[in-house]
């Protein structure tokens, strides 16, 4: 397919799953141009909104999508993967031990050394300072607790926490279908 002349990477695709929700807040539900078209092309989304930016074949011209939904629900459901950013967002980015959102890793509260496993009810974020801090203590040899006790949470706990952290960029068209926790105008 031919392009206009602007880039267009600049051009993904909301992605909303059935009901109109996004699949995701965090990281937002998007989709490169090319695989909205693709998408499109193959009946698996309805294009809900579209930039003014077109793409041309020689015999077809469209523009491309800025929404879609899926036609198909996605359950939303299933356990969320045990992975270090999933760790992050379930700590809203900050420190465990003093609140800091810089220079993050994570800390076993029972320490590996004392037989504490990687798990989501032993894992919390903490900053390297914090972190270093606590060394391979339990958190009541340290004087150390964290804020929260760790624990598995659930993809709607996530997408919910996901909220408060919006992207950057948001195309105008995308508005109607985010609901950021950030002040209104009256």
């Amino acid at each position: 397919m031919n392009v206009s002349s602007a880039p267009l990477a600049g051009f993904p695709a909301l992605v909303l799953n059935a009901d109109f929700r996004p699949l995701s807040y965090y990281p937002l539900s998007l989709w490169p141009w090319q695989e909205a078209v693709k998408a499109v092309f193959l009946e698996r989304v309805d294009v809900v909104a579209h930039y003014d930016q077109v793409v041309h074949s020689p015999s077809f011209e469209m523009k491309l999508p800025s929404v879609i939904s899926l036609r198909d629900y996605v359950h939303q459901d299933r356990p969320p993967a045990f992975t270090r950013f999933n760790v992050f967002l379930r700590d809203s980015f900050a420190c465990q031990y003093c609140g800091s959102p810089d220079d993050l890793t994570f800390d076993h509260v029972v320490p590996r050394s004392k037989g504490g496993r990687t798990t989501w009810e032993n894992i919390v974020t903490a900053c390297a300072p914090c972190n270093l801090r606590k060394g391979g203590k339990y958190v009541h040899h340290s004087g150390m607790r964290p804020y929260r006790r760790p624990r598995r949470p659930t993809m709607h706990e996530l997408q919910h926490v996901g909220r408060r952290f919006p992207p950057h960029h948001l195309h105008e068209s995308w508005m109607d279908y985010l609901y950021w926790d950030v002040e209104l105008d009256a």
